[in-house]
């Protein structure tokens, strides 16, 4: 079988690693956005879209059907988040611009932790929440979610991981960003999203 190119949908490292570990026993070449010219030679700069859907899945949808449109490519995107009981959902899509800069975890952070403080809790419930699309060459497309729940503290933990992961912690008192990436694959919402998506894959013999 001949080995499929599915773009992936992102710049963040992090989400690249897990995806490329999810699917490295798939006969795909999943080449990120930062590696485009690898298979597209030509590829002008691609701007991002704007994601302005109210949920995970449509701001996920909206990322994988742009850049299938831009490319000709299958592409797929991830839209994932943090949302906090005590905070009424927040940072939810918002959680990669929390504090204003895309991608600026420290921020994003100190003022998650910060915002926690002042409803007078250091140890606030929390879900992790993952929606993933892929949209093929066609526009046909495949959808998967995944959760994680855990607890959100102050004190920041570990060196792995990425995001909110040092201050998330889980029933067994570590934090994401202490477990390996094996592990955290097994329990994490991108690792749930990831094996659903794989085995919707090899379930439609798609590859």
């Amino acid at each position: 079988m001949d080995e499929k190119i599915i773009l992936i949908a992102t710049s963040n490292a992090g989400k690249v690693r897990e995806m490329e570990r999810a699917f490295e026993e798939l006969p795909v070449r999943l080449v990120p956005l930062s590696r485009i010219r690898e298979v597209l030679p030509n590829a002008g700069e691609i701007e991002e879209p704007i994601e302005d859907g109210a949920t995970f899945l449509e701001n996920a949808r909206i990322k994988a059907h742009y850049y299938r449109e831009k490319t000709g490519l299958a592409a797929l995107a991830d839209d994932s988040g943090l949302s906090v009981e005590v905070l009424d959902g927040a940072p939810g899509v918002y959680s990669a611009r929390y504090a204003g800069v895309h991608g600026d975890d420290e921020a994003n952070n100190a003022k998650l932790i910060a915002d926690i403080r002042v409803h007078g809790t250091e140890n606030a419930a929390a879900a992790y929440h993952c929606a993933l699309v892929l949209v093929f060459e066609d526009g046909r497309e495949l959808g998967a979610e995944g959760t994680c729940t855990g607890f959100i503290r102050p004190e920041a933990r570990g060196t792995g991981g990425f995001g909110y992961d040092p201050h998330f912690y889980r029933a067994d008192g570590r934090t994401m960003a202490e477990l390996s990436r094996a592990e955290k694959h097994e329990i994490s919402h991108r690792g749930a999203a990831l094996d659903m998506m794989k085995k919707m894959l090899m379930e439609r013999g798609v590859v």
